[in-house]
């Protein structure tokens, strides 16, 4: 029997977090139809086994655990879960975020009342209840000009080309949205395919929202449906990047694989290049008097990670390569 709505959440050593996640959906679930579906992307740290009993402690149908035989990162991981389902609508959340009460009410009245929306973005905050940044314009060469040079002409020059939105946004310019949290329509699914699994980590909300506007559906933005999105707690390379350290190479994978869907090989290598002029810029203001912005280590050099082969190698943690 196919349910209302099914939530997918991956589990990858944050067996609290998941756990918190599950009873914030569960506690907004009443009165629809749904199930919810952890996939344990091979932790290997006894989380999946704490998950398992809390599971079965809690005798709930609507509650299963998928326990994967690999870590197939983000995309594998709630593809497995859109697998498992034949739900009307699919939630993909992190194991890092909790629902405010009214969350799927508001949601589902988004959704209903938009019909050609393959995807339904809600309001992401943080615990203080001040909005996050969760919707955005798609990357292109000139956004990299503007993360790299990080000068406030260039920003302002280019600013049609930035890649974040307000925290606020104008639904007419939201191109795609943070996979956080997102409602996805089954029959967009089933219309553009699964996730790409190409992708490890990064970039692969970036190439679905690209997919599914390529046939034609759109991102509907719920502001009354509200998550709070914990940043951090499922991955590393936000904290990585804010303390100049060198990020995983998966990330830079991820970032010439979709550079390359969404623009071809050319518009991969002139993000590059674009990146170069933007650091160049960067060290032009010295020149005044005020200091260069710092650069997250290696990154010269790690930019072109599989920019000769941009459908290449995961660069995943365990991948044979």
């Amino acid at each position: 029997m196919s349910h209302k709505i099914a939530v997918s959440i991956i589990n990858f050593r944050t067996a609290d977090l998941t756990i918190q996640a599950v009873q914030s959906v569960r506690d907004d679930l009443t009165g629809i139809d749904a199930e919810i579906i952890v996939v344990d992307n091979l932790s290997g740290d006894g989380s999946a086994e704490r998950i398992e009993d809390w599971i079965t402690q809690q005798n709930d149908p609507r509650l299963s655990l998928v326990l994967s035989d690999k870590n197939t990162g983000f995309s594998g991981g709630h593809n497995q879960g859109f697998a498992a389902s034949d739900a009307e609508f699919l939630l993909v959340l992190n194991s890092d975020a909790i629902v405010r009460p009214g969350f799927f009410k508001a949601l589902l009245e988004t959704a209903e009342t938009n019909p050609k929306a393959g995807l339904i973005a809600p309001r992401l905050e943080g615990e203080d209840g001040v909005a996050q940044t969760s919707c955005f314009r798609f990357h292109t060469p000139q956004s990299e000009l503007i993360r790299s040079a990080k000068t406030g002409f260039i920003s302002r020059l280019l600013r049609r080309y930035d890649v974040p939105l307000a925290p606020e946004p104008d639904p007419s310019q939201i191109e795609w949205a943070s996979f956080a949290c997102i409602l996805l329509r089954t029959e967009m699914i089933r219309d553009i395919g699964p996730m790409d699994e190409g992708y490890f980590l990064y970039f692969e909300d970036s190439e679905y929202c690209l997919r599914a506007r390529r046939a034609g559906w759109h991102i509907a933005y719920a502001p009354n449906a509200v998550a709070v999105h914990f940043r951090g707690g499922s991955g590393p390379v936000k904290a990585l990047a804010k303390a100049g350290k060198r990020l995983p190479r998966y990330f830079y994978s991820s970032r010439s694989r979709f550079f390359y869907q969404a623009h071809g090989k050319i518009g991969l290598w002139s993000a590059n290049l674009c990146w170069y002029v933007g650091r160049a810029l960067a060290g032009l203001r010295a020149l005044v008097g005020k200091p260069t912005p710092p650069m997250v280590e290696q990154e010269y050099r790690d930019i072109w990670i599989n920019a000769f082969n941009p459908l290449g190698p995961r660069r995943a943690p365990g991948d044979s390569e």
